[in-house]
């Protein structure tokens, strides 16, 4: 009874300091959450918090799993009852950017300690995978459910990976925008979504079929 009551108070420290970790970044930004300050405010050591978070880094992780969770939670519901590709397609996109809005003031810190691609919290590195799973299983679940005839399914496997590349180039775009509610990357997803509906079609072209599924698959394998 004692070890589980003690696995629960080392369950409900972990959650503290991880609601901590998340409120921290979104109010303070990327430079100003420390370890540190999270144990001052909770009133623990320093210790006790890199026993359950070895590093700034690890709480990283958790605000990607935060903010890619709320985006499925956003999408999903958006996605039962249409059936146009584009249109599920721009769901998956435009409610991911919707859970990015919050966090516009510090983006620019985050992007600097993200941008190496040794950094572990880079959005390509292995410990960003479970994140970066979230939403290519969006984008997985956008084309699957979508009525879209004379997609080949080699091509329909290997567009989740490029929709995701994508996505990321986008909030690349939006961090650097500087225009209310960042107006622009939203015509900027308009204007691809435009351009993917008049691109896609030509993967039914024989001798297109064939270059088209060698892009896609040299993007599929991008990786930090």
């Amino acid at each position: 009874m004692a070890g589980e009551a003690g696995q629960g108070r080392g369950d409900r420290t972990r959650q503290r300091i991880r609601a901590a970790a998340l409120r921290s970044f979104l109010e303070n930004g990327y430079d100003a959450t420390t370890i540190r300050r999270i144990a001052d405010e909770l009133g623990i050591s320093v210790g006790a918090t890199n026993y359950h978070f070895p590093s700034k880094n690890h709480l990283i992780q958790e605000l990607y799993l935060d903010v890619q969770r709320a985006h499925r939670c956003a999408a999903e519901p958006r996605l039962e009852g249409e059936h146009r590709l584009i249109e599920r397609l721009r769901v998956v996109y435009a409610t991911g950017l919707d859970q990015l809005d919050p966090y516009h003031a510090h983006a620019g810190e985050f992007l600097s300690a993200a941008a190496s691609p040794r950094s572990p919290i880079n959005p390509l590195s292995s410990d960003s995978a479970e994140a970066l799973a979230i939403v290519q299983g969006l984008f997985t679940h956008a084309l699957e459910g979508a009525h879209s005839p004379g997609l080949a399914e080699d091509m329909r496997a290997l567009l989740p990976r490029t929709l995701v590349l994508a996505h990321l180039l986008l909030a690349l775009f939006w961090v650097y925008d500087t225009s209310p509610g960042q107006r622009r990357t939203r015509r900027l997803l308009d204007r691809g979504l435009r351009l993917l509906a008049t691109a896609l079609p030509l993967a039914r072209l024989p001798f297109l079929r064939r270059p088209l599924k060698d892009l896609l698959s040299l993007v599929s394998g991008v990786k930090a």
